[in-house]
C-alpha cells in the first residue's frame, strides 16, 4: 500500500490501486447530480449505501458524507468494514426489502 493511497470517506481505510473503488454521486445521478460532486470510496462501501437506500432516501437525507455515517443502519457496515484490509471486496446484498420502513 503506497503511502499517497486516497482514503474512503466512509469507512476511512485507504484505497490502494488494486482495491475494487467506484465514484459515488452524493446527489444520485437520476435525481439532478449528474454533473455534482462524487466521492471515490471502496466498492463495497459504495454497494452498501445503495443496498440500503433509495435513491429519494440519499437526496432527502443522506447526500452528504457525514449524514451517510451518521445514519444508524450504514454505521453498523462501516465499524464492520473499518476491521477489514484496505483492498477487502466481497459481495453485497439488498438489505431494502428486509426493514423496516421509516416514517
Amino acid at each position: 500500500m503506497a503511502t499517497g493511497d486516497p482514503v474512503c470517506p466512509l469507512c476511512q481505510r485507504p484505497i490502494p490501486p488494486e482495491a475494487k473503488s467506484s465514484r459515488h454521486h452524493l446527489v444520485p445521478r437520476l435525481k439532478g447530480g449528474k454533473r455534482g460532486e462524487t466521492v471515490l470510496l471502496h466498492q463495497i462501501c459504495h454497494s452498501a449505501i445503495h443496498a440500503r437506500f433509495s435513491e429519494a432516501e440519499i437526496v432527502q437525507r443522506l447526500s452528504d458524507i457525514d449524514a451517510l455515517r451518521a445514519d444508524p443502519e450504514l454505521a453498523r457496515f462501516v465499524a464492520w468494514a473499518a476491521t477489514k484490509p484496505p483492498d477487502f471486496h466481497a459481495p453485497t446484498h439488498s438489505v431494502r426489502g428486509h426493514r423496516k420502513k421509516r416514517r
